[in-house]
């Protein structure tokens, strides 16, 4: 089992929400996050009108899914399709273990949850 975590611009989420659906991948939890990644000082007007060096937080989808490791590539290649332009500001994919899951109501355990 992985979760998987995705960034993603938020204009870019409707678009990947329909691509997951039509893959089979149904069951994820969606963040409203903000960020910022290597745009080292970003630069913005204050409100005096002059230019300044600082940071801004940008607002993100953070998209997790807990899936199957033979699940993933697939995964993987839904917000690559969906969210890659070649511009700073794409996103990140993260892949990290999943060590155990518990369903609360049945009380099931590993993989079957999955499903």
């Amino acid at each position: 089992m992985k979760e998987l975590v995705a960034i993603i611009r938020p204009n870019q989420w409707q678009k990947t929400k329909s691509r997951l659906v039509e893959e089979g991948f149904t069951a994820y939890t969606v963040q409203r996050v903000y960020g910022r990644g290597r745009q080292k000082g970003l630069q913005y007007l204050s409100k005096t009108g002059k230019v300044q060096e600082g940071i801004r937080f940008l607002p993100k989808r953070m998209v997790t899914l807990f899936l199957q490791d033979e699940d993933i590539p697939r995964a993987i290649e839904v917000f690559l399709e969906t969210n890659q332009t070649g511009e700073i500001g794409d996103g990140k994919i993260f892949v990290c273990p999943l060590d155990a899951a518990q369903r609360i109501r049945t009380g099931e355990k590993g993989e079957e949850i999955l499903i």
